[in-house]
């Protein structure tokens, strides 16, 4: 046997049928090319959701814009509020359909009649009227001439695709701030990851010195057992921030709507680039311009329409009917068939005009323009409320952010001390002029200050997303 020759045989076989081949044969080729193309397809998807992708937070931005379910959805409500629009515009156009019966009698109804018309005085006669068989087929026509309700929900439509819109927008808004504070997030524990890992190659260096220290009779056991716990205890950080960073990511790909088992490759954010100046007074954004008034605002005018809808119920409405009928009756099926087998057939029309005035129905209308005008008092309440709350998220934003500048800039500061004091610390230790104590303490201030700035870092990201939604500008990160 030799199957490394005989491959690439049968692999040209499977593309071109041989003349005169078996039928079941080349069947059972067919299936098995197309079962490789299969692999062939899953092997290529599985690629793509296990190959790491490079994700700015720009990339990271524009994805979640496309994949997250939640815009996604906004984005269909705003096609179905075209069908809506549709929907109310077809009550203005003419209304058309056809119909068409059959009816078979088998028993006539019989009406009494005098006798006296048939020279039979003093009788009563039971006389049967009409045909086994009757057919009718016609066509209807109904057309508004005016309808105020019509013009109202027109307006009503069209607005509510505007409110979708702007749903979407918000939406859209919400995905971009969840995703960029999922990215920092992601970014800041990664930095912390960094630092114990300095840390732990730092440690790991020491610890070999006083190993040889010990091993030359020059050090102390208690020494080399206080080295050991402190790198396990590091070790056990980095395993806890690994963890976290995972189930950050984990978050992130939730958020962006994408496939957990995706990986994704996020690059190091440049910390020493990051150097912010304290915010010059800012005055207070145009309130009007954000997304989230401007949605109550649309719903204010969408419930205008609703008590403008309920108010034209007190309106008359005029409208246009007409018809046609066809109607073939006789003792025998009547379709295909005229007066030679037994059937008459003739046709019938109408056209009328219907207006209707509304008069008294109880005061239902009045009770329900009172209600939308409830409604309409009571989300006035929320706009009034709401215009408060963004007055107050950017007031609290911009302070937010000058006391993370401050706090950021104090903690790059004592960052850059404790790294100091560490290497002070650890030239004296090798120069015998400090205790292990005074190094394994002034590694943990060390590794504490490098955290500070890491958390006093995420805080001003966090601040920062927070201003830019305050000023309506959440959109200015996908540049």
């Amino acid at each position: 046997m030799k199957p490394s020759k005989q491959a690439p045989d049968a692999v040209e076989k499977k593309v071109i049928p041989i003349a005169g081949e078996p039928r079941v044969r080349r069947l059972g080729r067919t299936w098995q090319l197309l079962i490789l193309m299969l692999c062939a397809f899953q092997s290529v998807r599985s690629q793509d959701i296990t190959d790491p992708i490079e994700l700015s937070l720009k990339d990271a931005l524009e994805m979640a814009i496309r994949t997250n379910q939640d815009a996604r959805k906004a984005r269909l409500d705003i096609e179905n509020s075209a069908y809506q629009i549709d929907e109310v515009r077809s009550r203005a156009l003419p209304q058309v359909s056809g119909n068409g019966n059959i009816t078979y009698n088998p028993i006539l109804q019989k009406s009494a009649l005098p006798g006296d018309m048939l020279g039979q005085p003093g009788k009563v006669l039971l006389v049967a009227f009409g045909q086994k068989w009757l057919s009718t087929a016609g066509i209807t026509l109904s057309q508004n001439l005016f309808d105020q309700s019509i013009l109202t929900g027109l307006k009503a439509a069209k607005g509510s695709r505007e409110y979708y819109e702007l749903s979407g927008e918000l939406a859209e808004e919400q995905v971009i701030e969840l995703v960029a504070t999922a990215y920092y997030n992601v970014l800041v524990q990664r930095q912390k990851i960094r630092v114990i890992d300095s840390s732990i190659t730092n440690t790991q260096k020491s610890e070999a010195i006083i190993k040889g220290l010990y091993a030359n009779g020059l050090g102390k056991q208690i020494d080399v057992d206080r080295i050991a716990v402190s790198l396990a205890n590091l070790e056990s950080q980095k395993q806890q921030l690994q963890n976290a960073v995972t189930m950050m990511e984990n978050q992130l790909k939730y958020f962006m709507g994408v496939d957990i088992r995706r990986r994704f490759q996020i690059p190091d954010m440049a910390i020493p680039e990051i150097l912010p100046d304290m915010l010059e007074s800012q005055a207070r954004p145009d309130i009007s311009q954000r997304t989230e008034y401007q949605v109550l605002k649309k719903q204010e005018e969408l419930l205008n329409y609703q008590k403008q809808a309920y108010k034209a119920e007190y309106y008359p409405s005029l409208s246009l009917s007409g018809n046609y009928n066809y109607q073939g009756i006789g003792n025998t099926f009547p379709v295909f068939k005229g007066a030679s087998g037994g059937v008459n057939w003739f046709d019938y029309s109408s056209i009328g005009a219907t207006l209707r005035i509304p008069i008294f129905n109880g005061w239902a209308t009045r009770s329900r323009i009172r209600q939308a005008d409830v409604s309409i008092r009571r989300l006035q309440e929320d706009i009034e409320k709401t215009s408060l709350s963004l007055d107050m998220a950017f007031e609290n934003a911009k302070a937010q952010m000058n006391s993370s500048i401050v706090i950021l800039n104090s903690q790059r500061r004592n960052a850059a001390l404790a790294k100091k004091t560490y290497q002070n610390t650890l030239n004296n230790y090798n120069q015998g002029l400090a205790y292990l104590t005074d190094l394994l303490q002034a590694e943990n201030a060390e590794i504490d200050a490098q955290n500070n700035y890491s958390t006093a870092l995420l805080d001003y990201k966090l601040a920062e997303i927070q201003l830019l939604k305050s000023q309506g500008k959440l959109k200015s990160l996908l540049n």
